[in-house]
C-alpha cells in the first residue's frame, strides 16, 4: 500500500532533493547509500586494490547484472502529490529556491513512477527512461548548467 512505502520514499526523496552527502562510510549507511554486503576500506591506499579484488571475485563467480524485467509497484500521481506538497512547504519556509522546486518536482515524478495510478506495476526500464528524460531536460536548463559549472569550479553546490 502507499502507506507502506511513504516513509522510506519520503526519506529517499529528501536525501536526494537536499543533495545530502555522507561524511563517512557509516554515515552513508544511515543515509541509505549502503547495500547489504558493502564494506568499508578505511586505508585510502588500499581502496583501488580492494575494488579490483572484489570485481575479479565477482567475475570468477559468474556475476551478471539482473535483467530489467522485474516489476515494481509505484506510488504514481498520488505519491508524487504528497512529495510535491512537502516541496512547496520547504519553499514557503525559505529552505529551497524556486529552481530547487523545479528539480524536486521532476525527482518526485521519477521516484514515484510518473503519471500513473498508485500501485501500477512498471518495469525497471520504465523507471530508467523516466530518470533519463528528467536528467536530459534538466541538462538543457541554463540554471542547471550554472550549477554544474560552479560545482566543477569550486567543489561546492550552487543554490540558484
Amino acid at each position: 500500500s502507499l502507506d507502506d512505502v511513504r516513509q522510506p520514499l519520503t526519506a529517499l526523496f529528501e536525501t536526494i532533493a537536499m543533495a545530502k552527502v555522507s561524511e563517512s562510510a557509516y554515515h552513508a549507511k544511515r543515509l541509505g547509500y549502503w547495500r547489504p554486503g558493502d564494506k568499508v576500506v578505511v586505508r585510502e591506499e588500499s581502496r583501488i586494490a580492494e575494488a579490483k579484488r572484489t570485481v575479479l571475485e565477482l567475475d570468477r563467480l559468474g556475476y551478471a547484472p539482473q535483467g530489467g524485467n522485474r516489476k515494481i509497484a509505484v506510488g504514481g500521481r498520488d505519491a508524487a502529490a504528497v512529495l510535491k506538497l512537502g516541496v512547496q512547504s520547504m519553499r514557503r519556509g525559505g529552505y529551497i529556491t524556486d529552481y530547487d522546486v523545479s528539480i524536486a518536482n521532476k525527482l518526485a515524478g521519477v521516484l514515484t513512477g510518473g503519471d500513473v495510478s498508485a500501485g501500477t506495476l512498471v518495469d525497471e526500464q520504465w523507471l530508467l527512461d523516466l530518470e533519463r528524460e528528467a536528467f536530459l531536460s534538466l541538462c538543457g536548463e541554463r540554471l542547471t548548467q550554472d550549477r554544474m559549472r560552479y560545482m566543477l569550479a569550486t567543489g561546492k553546490p550552487l543554490r540558484n
